[in-house]
């Protein structure tokens, strides 16, 4: 029986071990791009247009200081690193099952936590924003686009790629946090 079989008597952190294995080792066919990158303008619009009316958003000059290194460390974290706890652990696999929506729902709540705990124990001077009741609707419609391109394509890399993108953007042109 398949590791991330329901049932399959292996015991959870296996099963979790397994399902990060798989959404790390899949790569996305064409159709999956196309999929994720239409999720991607979905996510980003609609991040936007919470951002942009709550006033959390603001178009300023291109903040290219330090650049090359921020690119790099936004993709190691928040991009990879929650991606892979949020997504790649607690998203199922099409073999375990056909209606994630439960998964997916608790996986964006718990995405959407994480950052008010991250704020408190581990980013204090992020506190401010990260208990904005509109910086936490941002996250959670990101958690819940990644979560969506997580499952349909059972890859990790697509939303790796959406987290990374909304992150840098955020930091460079829209006045976000740089941590």
């Amino acid at each position: 029986m398949d590791k991330l079989t329901p049932g399959g008597g292996v015991a959870l952190p296996q099963r979790l071990y397994a399902r990060l294995v798989s959404s790390l080792s899949t790569w996305p066919d064409p159709a999956g791009w196309r999929f994720s990158a239409a999720v991607a303008a979905v996510t980003l619009a609609a991040i936007g247009a919470v951002g942009f009316s709550s006033g959390l958003y603001a178009l300023h000059p291109a903040n290219l200081n330090g650049l090359p290194m921020r690119l790099l460390t936004v993709l190691v974290a928040p991009a990879f690193g929650e991606e892979a706890v949020f997504r790649g652990l607690l998203i199922p696999s099409h073999v375990e099952t056909t209606k994630p929506t439960r998964q997916i729902v608790l996986a964006t709540s718990v995405f959407i936590a994480w950052h008010l705990v991250e704020a408190n124990l581990v980013l204090p001077r992020a506190a401010p924003l990260f208990e904005r009741p509109d910086f936490l609707a941002c996250a959670g419609l990101v958690g819940l686009g990644c979560a969506v391109i997580r499952w349909r394509t059972g890859s990790l890399w697509p939303a790796v790629a959406l987290h990374w993108l909304m992150v840098t953007i955020w930091q460079t042109w829209l006045g976000g946090l740089i941590l």
